[in-house]
């Protein structure tokens, strides 16, 4: 269980931004979703940082990027470990790759390959992930992405 924890963590850690003219620098953090009961029976949902991990946890991945404030647009890029499976992206403006990051789509529109054939790509599929930043986001300086995922 402890590699598959080093594993999550690292995925955020590998966001590496490209196309960029001048540095970017990344953050990124790993939470758990919990849920749990008030005292008037109900239900609460909460994140924290992630320690343990094990099957079936709801994560939430976060990757905040920093540029110099006449940067130029640049992509960020995560890869997802095997050991988690991606769910949903904070934007719809996010490209996934089912491919080992060779071919890029939104999801609806790729193809998977598996034992059987050719067949529509689901999350469980996505193998990387791509935030496009425009130039007036990047000149802003800073930003955020988010996307969740599920441990295998």
């Amino acid at each position: 269980m402890r590699k598959l924890f080093y594993a999550v963590l690292a995925a955020g850690v590998i966001a590496t931004p490209t196309m960029a003219k001048r540095p970017v620098s990344l953050d990124s953090a790993v939470f758990v979703e919990r849920l749990g009961h008030t005292n008037d029976g109900r239900v609460e949902r909460w994140i924290e940082p992630a320690r343990q991990l094990k099957r079936g946890d709801r994560l939430v991945l976060v990757v905040e990027w920093q540029s110099v404030p006449d940067a130029k647009g640049f992509a960020v890029t995560s890869p997802i470990p095997r050991s988690i499976a991606f769910q949903d992206a904070s934007s719809d403006a996010v490209e996934v790759s089912v491919d080992g990051g060779k071919s890029w789509g939104r999801l609806g529109e790729l193809k998977a390959t598996d034992g059987l054939g050719s067949r529509l790509a689901t999350a469980e599929d996505v193998t990387h992930l791509r935030w496009r930043v425009n130039p007036d986001d990047a000149r802003r300086g800073t930003g955020r992405v988010t996307y969740s995922a599920i441990v295998r």
